[in-house]
């Protein structure tokens, strides 16, 4: 029984050990990336980082307001495509998910959800930009909004589940109707969480870049309107790390410290929201 009990302490120990050293390590290179980034990065932000456009090509200086705006913009018209059709799609397989249609709709969904991004860009480039004729904040924002689309889907669908049955039997034993009791009653209920899944949604989507590369392709000045290319921040950041300059270095660090400041942000504020729990409508 002792050597039994030993062997047991011993295993149990060792395991506990290794989770904590695997635990240890995926947090390390958390901080790690974030730590390497703000040395490099941090170091080469300067107020006309945020104001000046870029400087003409073998010239120090310069910022990247056009693509700061630029990937504002994108990511605009993305949410305006994917959020809409994520939102009404999760309502469908939340409170609609009896039906065999349902089940097709979820696993179409999670297949879309696995394509590559570079994927997504050609076909957004052969939907959009050839008929077009040119590049485009609109054929970006397409781009990222097919993208958008499974994720709001699925986080529409599980923040609807998690509404309490009750509400749903006492709105409908009142007498409103099922869509009214959907309308009035579970989505208020699930809006809290809805709002977070769309930010953390739009934060998953906003360093892409191989989607934008055959849309929005990229812009040295001011983007006027939503019908020319633009510049954006991952693009960016990609053209300046495998230039020949040394500015041109410094400056990609630089965006990629702005890029992942404002991912972590759109993520807290989402856990924050979320962390507060689920909103019951009263009255």
């Amino acid at each position: 029984m002792r050597r039994t009990s030993t062997f047991k302490n011993i295993v149990n120990n060792t395991m506990f050990a290794l989770t904590g050293l695997c635990a240890i390590l995926a947090v390390g290179a958390l901080f790690f990336i974030l730590g390497y980034l703000v040395y490099h990065g941090g170091k080469s932000l300067s107020l006309s980082f945020f104001t000046q456009l870029p400087a003409p090509i073998g010239e120090t200086g310069g910022g990247m307001a056009n693509a700061i705006v630029g990937s504002g913009k994108v990511l605009l018209m993305a949410s305006a495509i994917g959020i809409p059709i994520g939102f009404i799609g999760g309502i469908y397989l939340s409170e609609y998910s009896q039906s065999g249609t349902a089940f097709v709709v979820r696993y179409v969904t999670d297949l879309l959800n696995g394509v590559p991004s570079i994927v997504i860009g050609i076909v957004a480039y052969g939907l959009v930009v050839r008929p077009m004729g040119h590049y485009s904040i609109f054929a970006g924002g397409a781009a990222l909004g097919i993208m958008m689309i499974p994720i709001s889907v699925r986080s529409t669908e599980e923040f609807l589940h998690a509404v309490p049955q009750s509400l749903r039997e006492a709105s409908l034993a009142l007498g409103a109707p099922k869509w009214k009791t959907i309308l009035r009653v579970v989505i208020p209920a699930a809006m809290r969480g809805i709002i977070s899944g769309t930010m953390l949604d739009i934060a998953r989507v906003a360093g892409e870049t191989a989607p934008l590369l055959f849309t929005a392709l990229g812009n040295q000045f001011w983007s006027n309107g939503w019908n020319e290319p633009t510049a954006t921040l991952p693009v960016m950041i990609y053209n300046y790390a495998i230039g020949p300059y040394e500015d041109w270095h410094r400056q990609a660090w630089a965006a990629g410290f702005v890029l992942l400041t404002l991912v972590l942000l759109i993520n807290v504020t989402a856990r924050l929201a979320l962390s507060r729990g689920t909103y019951v409508p009263r009255g």
